[in-house]
């Protein structure tokens, strides 16, 4: 028995079919076979690392490192902040809470504020805090709490930043130079007007805060 012959006409028809069911992949431009490499590493590359550096200003203690891998905190570094955030007066350490921890790095990447933060307070003893005229309920008691140093034309924006947040309390204080941050309920307090303005200069209110430290460090 004859096969039907094959006319021209039918041979054009039966490639171009062909060609139409051809692997769609053969038409993607050089790019897009570069992308999904690209996407599958910062996948796997994940999170940055967090990095802090804090000296106490009145005991000089300092941290400088990573502290959180962008995943997890890090058990050994947050020992070693505790250490640095220690009761000043008595040498106190308490574990103190990351999520304070986390709410100033947080302030800082988006305050685009870099560099070394001075810490005027962080855990307080019970004394401590009654010596210094902390308030009853401070959270500094449970170390979530942190007074920092901020420069006085930094300072107002920086507070502002950490109120939008709304991750914790809040006290600006421009007058006396710092602001207070803590893991508490959202509240906030200090000198500075809602919506901000102008923070007057603090004449050197770490001096003023070294000497209270060495005033109560005998009581």
């Amino acid at each position: 028995m004859s096969l039907p012959a094959v006319t021209p006409a039918a041979m054009r028809r039966r490639i171009l079919l062909l060609g139409a069911a051809a692997p769609a992949v053969l038409t993607f431009p050089p790019y897009a076979a570069q992308a999904a490499p690209r996407r599958q590493a910062a996948r796997q590359a994940g999170p940055a690392p967090r990095q802090l550096l804090l000296r106490h200003a009145a005991t000089g203690a300092r941290f400088s490192g990573t502290y959180h891998d962008g995943r997890a905190a890090d058990p050994a570094a947050l020992a070693e902040i505790s250490v640095v955030l220690a009761d000043s007066r008595t040498g106190a350490v308490h574990p103190f809470d990351p999520r304070a921890i986390d709410i100033l790095w947080e302030v800082a990447q988006r305050a685009r504020l870099r560099g070394e933060f001075t810490i005027l307070s962080g855990y307080r003893t019970a004394a401590t805090n009654a010596a210094v005229d902390g308030a009853g309920d401070s959270q500094h008691l449970r170390a979530g709490a942190l007074d920092l140093h901020v420069p006085a034309e930094r300072l107002v924006g920086f507070g502002e930043t950490a109120l939008a947040m709304a991750r914790g309390g809040v006290g600006i204080y421009a007058r006396r130079g710092f602001v207070h941050l803590d893991s508490g309920p959202v509240r906030r307090w200090g000198d500075v007007p809602s919506g901000g303005g102008h923070a007057p200069a603090a004449p050197d209110p770490l001096a003023r805060i070294a000497e209270a430290w060495a005033a109560t460090r005998g009581r």
